[in-house]
């Protein structure tokens, strides 16, 4: 059937009307960690260790890294060896087709944009914090999502904010991830500020029980933390602005999960020796555990780096956004405009606008909750889809050349990885499951609709 013709493998283009090929491994590890670590240390280990693992949440992120770097690798080889734009939206057209495709690449998109969307609600709700304790307080009804019984209409700071990095990431790449390059640093510092001081106070007996909730509360745990390990496949939609691809993308890859697992194992130990589980259960955890041993100055550092440093995923979710719904629309599945690039700045201008503009409405109008929702689901199940693509991809062309990147144990680790992110699925609620199943059907509706027809996949059959 022609809904499964398939893409040949070729290399991103380098002609006039491509991106600018500027990028090397270290700014694709910067991209990673700017992706990955900044909710999960500032906001979710509080949370997580107060409601679902207590202490052993050190094992909850041991799991999910186990099955972030099984997804890691298949990343990696497919980067390697399909190394074009679009990230798995462009592998499994590879592998499986043109509607397997395009049903991955509408995952990815509804990942990442429901991932600007809540970061920027989330960031907003730490500025209106800090202001409020400057005394400075904004009228309610420009202060959050739309609840009319609460007497708010738009959130907008969480709707700035996207406007801003919209503007930030249209630039050139190199220019867009500067930002984001100095933010990590300044992450980086805050940590190490964190660690350095939180070391002298931890208190052993914080540890007792280590696992009050069982090893159900460590697997529950698990499923919570698995997602701030997501951002690290922002790597991989940088592609066509990479100089050496092949090599450089698998070492972002890896390189950006192996440094942000060990971040956040050290942070949840020093984390849940300091202040006793019972008491985490709050917004700004690192921030709160200086206040706990009365280094409130150190927690004000804290804040204000956190709020800062939270922009560096909003920059690296934006950046990949915009790729994949250029890389999607270049092949006619979403309309030809937003594959324009930006003569000047060599950037896909038009993409990154719509995705923003789109972000920024619902940064503006929906609770954070809603928006993070359906993260958990779209990504576990696009990374079920990257594991079996590894096994077709096996099939399809032997095993990796010596130079490219080889996943050991093809295909023992890659069902393992299914197994794993199917046992992370089944702990979500049904609801989630429900409005995963509305979200199918609309992007099935938009591709029997729009993409079929207008696929150059398409065209070429003509």
């Amino acid at each position: 059937m022609s809904i499964f013709r398939k893409k040949k493998m070729s290399a991103p283009s380098s002609g006039s009307g491509a991106m600018k090929k500027e990028l090397k491994t270290v700014d694709l590890i910067m991209l990673g960690i700017g992706a990955v670590v900044g909710t999960g240390i500032f906001v979710i280990t509080g949370v997580a260790a107060n409601e679902y693992a207590g202490p052993a949440l050190t094992l909850s992120f041991v799991i999910a890294a186990i099955a972030i770097i099984l997804s890691g690798l298949c990343y990696a080889e497919f980067s390697s060896r399909v190394p074009v734009i679009g990230g798995p939206y462009a592998y499994m057209y590879v592998v499986f087709g043109e509607i397997i495709a395009w049903m991955t690449g509408w995952l990815v998109i509804c990942e990442f944009f429901l991932a600007v969307s809540s970061v920027a609600s989330g960031w907003s709700g730490y500025v209106h914090g800090f202001l409020d304790s400057l005394g400075v307080n904004l009228p309610k009804a420009i202060s959050g999502a739309y609840n009319s019984a609460e007497g708010t209409y738009i959130d907008l700071i969480a709707m700035l904010v996207v406007v801003l990095v919209t503007f930030w990431v249209s630039q050139e790449a190199k220019t867009a991830l500067r930002l984001n390059n100095i933010m990590v640093f300044v992450k980086f510092a805050i940590i190490a500020l964190f660690v350095g001081i939180g070391i002298f106070y931890v208190k052993p007996e914080n540890w007792q029980p280590f696992m009050p909730f069982g090893f159900s509360g460590v697997i529950s745990g698990a499923a919570l933390v698995f997602f701030a390990f997501l951002g690290f496949d922002s790597v991989s939609m940088a592609a066509e602005e990479v100089k050496n691809p092949q090599k450089d993308i698998p070492k972002g890859i890896i390189g950006s999960i192996i440094i942000s697992t060990i971040l956040y194992i050290v942070v949840t130990l020093i984390l849940t020796g300091i202040v006793p589980f019972t008491q985490l259960g709050v917004k700004d955890p690192v921030a709160f555990a200086m206040r706990f041993i009365q280094h409130s100055t150190i927690g004000g550092l804290i804040s204000v780096g956190a709020i800062l440093t939270l922009l560096t995923v909003t920059i690296s979710m934006m950046y990949s956004l915009a790729r994949v719904i250029y890389a999607i629309s270049k092949d006619g599945l979403l309309p030809k405009f937003m594959s324009k690039i930006d003569e000047k700045r060599r950037t896909p201008k038009n993409a990154t606008y719509v995705a923003g503009l789109c972000a920024m409405i619902f940064a503006g109008l929906v609770p954070m909750e809603l928006l993070a929702e359906l993260t958990n689901i779209v990504s576990l199940m696009y990374l079920m889809m990257m594991a079996v693509g590894i096994i077709k991809l096996r099939k399809m062309f032997g095993k990796p050349k010596p130079e490219e990147f080889k996943v050991p144990l093809v295909p023992f680790l890659p069902i393992l990885s299914i197994f794993i992110c199917m046992a992370l699925m089944l702990q979500l609620k049904t609801a989630t499951w429900q409005i995963f199943g509305v979200t199918l059907v609309i992007g099935l509706v938009i591709y029997f609709f729009y993409g079929y027809k207008h696929s150059l996949a398409n065209e070429e059959l003509k």
